[in-house]
């Protein structure tokens, strides 16, 4: 595996704007939410009559031409753009989800993972609803459309009396746009302007992208109601405990995006700042692994007086590619996705970091990239803790047996990744970057203990066979 992340589950998007191309601002909106979702894409849109939908594989860019866009007609619209956590990656699970109901078509862009999606499609299927797919998202839009109600924020409320789990969600009816954010607030969602309009998004810089202001995020727990008239909140009758994961902060979200106030570029900054006071190292130079961890190592750098300079060059149009590379390129495949500048780091000492290492099959071949660039050290740094366990609430997390931080210490991982010196921020520093109180914060990747059941996760796993 030649990218070991964890990989965010979707982005979505809404907008109402009559008089608006809202087809061409979602396209857009998704464009610049791609690095959520890269597998599939979809855009369903309403012209007050009729819901169109279009959806397709892979990435934005391929999945629409120009005459779906024109297609795609209305005052209002919702795009997804997806990675499979819970259903493979095959054009039948490309969202958003469209189902009937008494009220009439209901479609939803879902982000997130729900945890108890298998005993609800159960009782679903019990009731006489056939799926045409193997998602979570199928199971909650097709939980609200048979909800009970006579408006699709009571539809909404009673489904979400019963879903347990991570879902943020722009839902679109005929006449209306709702966005939905889970009691937990684990993924974001956030409200915007683009003048007497109203936009929904994943993150801040889908707004940017089209033009429109951010006003807010979508409270845990909110339901946002967006109509011809006007655009109204309603809360949800539920408990609400704030969970929001901590790796939005530290490596999904775009670091252009607003989360909780915070600039993401900046707290990212923050982060490799606190590193340097908790590993410091005498070094040359500090290099940050693109691009995600560019902000972290200009703070390490920063606190720590050491040079910050790039020597690692991403090739930016690898993608995912369904052609196989021959033996050699596989045998040294980072190569494919980087490479090194021997100016930068020969007869240096260099502090490569980066925002966390999963399997450890990444790492490796970029320290060794480093040596053999002419790096007389390399000294790996962590600009976030240890992952010790799997994520049932919408990453795509390797099992425990396989991350590495579970079955080795911190000074085996060093070793197995060949750095002359590794460290990890530590829970308390990242917290203290974040300058917000952990509460606010599902820790489950880092400490096992979830904001649901651990045992309800299993459900993912079940779905995936479904």
């Amino acid at each position: 595996m030649w990218d070991d992340k964890p990989r965010e589950e979707c982005g979505v998007f809404g907008i109402f704007a009559p008089g608006e191309d809202v087809a061409r601002l979602t396209f857009f909106g998704l464009y610049a939410l791609q690095h959520r979702g890269q597998e599939s894409a979809g855009i369903a849109a309403s012209d007050g009559v009729r819901v169109s939908l279009r959806t397709g594989l892979g990435l934005v860019a391929q999945a629409f031409a120009e005459e779906d866009l024109r297609d795609l007609t209305g005052d209002l619209a919702v795009g997804h753009a997806r990675y499979s956590t819970a259903g493979s990656n095959r054009a039948c699970n490309a969202g958003p989800i469209l189902a009937q109901s008494n009220i009439g078509p209901i479609c939803v862009a879902h982000n997130g993972n729900l945890t108890n999606a298998l005993s609800l499609r159960d009782d679903l299927e019990q009731r006489g609803e056939v799926f045409r797919t193997s998602t979570d998202s199928e199971v909650l839009t097709r939980l609200i459309a048979t909800a009970p109600g006579g408006d699709i924020i009571e539809k909404t409320r009673r489904a979400m009396a019963r879903m347990s789990g991570a879902f943020s969600l722009a839902i679109l009816t005929r006449d209306r746009l709702l966005a939905v954010r889970d009691p937990l607030g684990v993924r974001p969602l956030c409200l915007g302007r683009l003048g007497e309009h109203w936009v929904v998004a994943s993150e801040s810089c889908a707004l940017m992208t089209i033009g429109a202001s951010f006003e807010r995020e979508v409270e845990p727990g909110e339901i946002v109601e967006i109509d011809a008239d006007c655009c109204r909140s309603h809360a949800f009758t539920g408990n609400r405990r704030d969970a929001m994961c901590l790796f939005e902060l530290i490596y999904f979200a775009r670091p252009d995006s607003l989360i909780q106030g915070k600039r993401l570029h900046l707290v990212r900054q923050r982060m490799g700042a606190e590193l340097a006071q908790e590993a410091p190292v005498d070094a040359d130079v500090v290099v940050g692994l693109p691009d995600s961890a560019t902000p972290a190592a200009i703070g390490y750098a920063n606190a720590s007086g050491i040079p910050y300079q790039e020597a690692l060059i991403k090739n930016r149009y690898i993608g995912r590619t369904f052609i196989q590379p021959d033996q050699r390129l596989r045998d040294t495949g980072v190569s494919l996705k980087f490479n090194a500048l021997p100016e930068v780091v020969m007869c240096k000492r260099v502090v490569l970091v980066d925002d966390t290492i999963v399997r450890g099959t990444t790492s490796r071949p970029i320290v060794q990239l480093l040596r053999s660039a002419g790096a007389a050290e390399v000294h790996m740094r962590v600009h976030a803790p240890p992952m010790m366990w799997p994520c049932y609430l919408g990453v795509d997390l390797a099992r425990r047996e396989d991350l590495i931080a579970a079955r080795m210490s911190v000074p085996e991982v060093g070793e197995f990744i060949g750095a002359d010196s590794i460290g990890y921020l530590s829970l308390d520093g990242l917290l203290r970057a974040i300058d917000l109180p952990r509460a606010g914060f599902c820790t489950g990747c880092l400490t096992g203990n979830y904001p649901v059941p651990m045992q309800l996760g299993l459900d993912k796993l079940l779905l995936e066979r479904v």
